[in-house]
């Protein structure tokens, strides 16, 4: 019904009613029921129901009426009104088919006349303040895709999104002119208090000067510091990450000081001369994956072996309509559905590696088991088709791809 209600808002003058009472009822929607009215509605001027039974009709078949044998008895009264209203059996049955295939996923017109206001208000927002509107998207923890898209959508924006720092960042994602900075809520394993105490300690008492400073003032533990220093979150002190893990074990790496436990005098601790420490790329990346469930420096297509990107971009697949194509892709989300055959088909949804969605289709008979393993990136073949000048892809064949081994993990 929602497909037929898009191609009939495409084309109102090619609109074939079932009858004269259906085009009354339904003008405004183009004979496709789209309310929980327009059920209640079809029922009492096309059926002949009085409005009560109309109403309880719609009730039963949204799920809100659990006796089976009374539900029967109001469907039985649905064909015989409807017979003595003189339409054919043929008809009758059509109608009743749009009626139980939409009752069950249909909302009241001032249920949806509410969320279209506030669609048309978050349009707004994110054309004319999108890097605010993509933060408080994050800071709202409850979209339908995963956070790591939210951010790149906010990075899309032209936002400056950095890691989480002592120094710059709150309990949730905060804006600063062009600088975008994760919040300490969304690192795993930090601690509630430590979340809350870093940011007011530094509104309270200013910038953290350095490691030792920060220890101090945080009366943090050694394991929560090692979260924070391996997700570059005392980057501010110009040092390294393995460098800062060195310095942390000789500040921390002893029986702590009592909380509040004041100190007369500053107290020095020793120096080591280390040696050279690589910090890697591909390492640092994986930490980020690890703490904060995404890679914020590093793309998921750095990961592979492959430097092979794809050759076609989404951005340009309105050039090969027809064609069969080969694309990468991120794998963001996937819709599975049941066919008339009662087989599988998936619909996916995929970032490129210019960060630009598109989506594909998966038959049955291109893709007889499960497609999908996970996260990560894909290489797809397919054709690329058109509908309602939105292209996608038909998957023809579809593979994960390799990625690299975590440097730590070699070692």
């Amino acid at each position: 019904m929602m497909k037929a209600y898009i191609e009939r808002y495409h084309a109102p003058d090619k609109v074939v009613y079932l009858c004269e009472v259906m085009k009354q009822q339904l003008a405004e929607t183009y004979g496709v029921m789209v309310y929980q009215e327009d059920v209640i509605k079809v029922c009492h001027y096309f059926a002949g129901l009085d409005l009560a039974d109309a109403d309880v009709l719609r009730k039963a078949m949204s799920g809100k009426y659990r006796s089976k044998l009374a539900f029967d008895e109001l469907v039985s009264k649905f064909f015989a009104s409807a017979r003595k209203e003189g339409h054919s059996e043929e008809l009758i049955t059509e109608v009743w088919r749009q009626i139980s295939s939409f009752a069950g996923y249909s909302f009241s017109k001032a249920h949806s006349a509410s969320f279209a206001v506030e669609s048309y208000q978050s349009l707004y927002l994110k054309t004319y303040y999108p890097m605010e509107f993509m933060v408080a998207v994050l800071n709202n923890y409850g979209g339908f895709y995963s956070r790591w898209v939210y951010v790149n959508e906010l990075q899309k924006t032209g936002a400056h999104v950095h890691l989480p720092c002592v120094n710059h960042s709150d309990e949730v994602v905060n804006i600063q002119g062009e600088d975008a900075y994760i919040g300490f809520i969304g690192v795993q394993g930090l601690e509630e208090k430590n979340i809350k105490i870093i940011p007011a300690e530094r509104r309270t008492n200013g910038p953290y000067l350095d490691l030792e400073d920060f220890v101090k003032r945080s009366n943090i533990s050694l394991e929560q510091a090692i979260i924070l220093i391996r997700l570059g979150c005392l980057r501010f002190t110009g040092k390294d990450r393995k460098t800062l893990l060195w310095d942390v074990h000789n500040y921390l790496g002893f029986k702590q000081k009592k909380v509040n436990a004041a100190e007369l005098f500053k107290l020095s601790y020793k120096t080591y001369q280390l040696p050279e420490l690589i910090d890697s790329e591909l390492e640092n990346a994986y930490t980020e994956l690890e703490l904060l469930g995404y890679p914020l420096n590093y793309k998921m297509f750095d990961f592979l072996k492959t430097s092979y990107r794809g050759d076609v971009m989404a951005a340009d697949l309105h050039k090969y309509l027809g064609k069969t194509i080969r694309m990468v892709g991120n794998y963001v989300c996937e819709k599975t559905v049941h066919t008339i055959k009662n087989t599988k088909m998936w619909f996916g949804t995929f970032l490129d590696a210019d960060g630009e969605f598109f989506d594909t289709t998966h038959f049955p008979n291109n893709t007889p088991m499960y497609p999908f393993k996970g996260k990560g990136c894909y290489l797809i073949l397919g054709k690329v088709v058109e509908d309602f000048g939105f292209q996608s892809i038909e998957v023809l064949k579809f593979a994960k791809l390799d990625i690299q081994m975590n440097p730590v993990a070699i070692d």
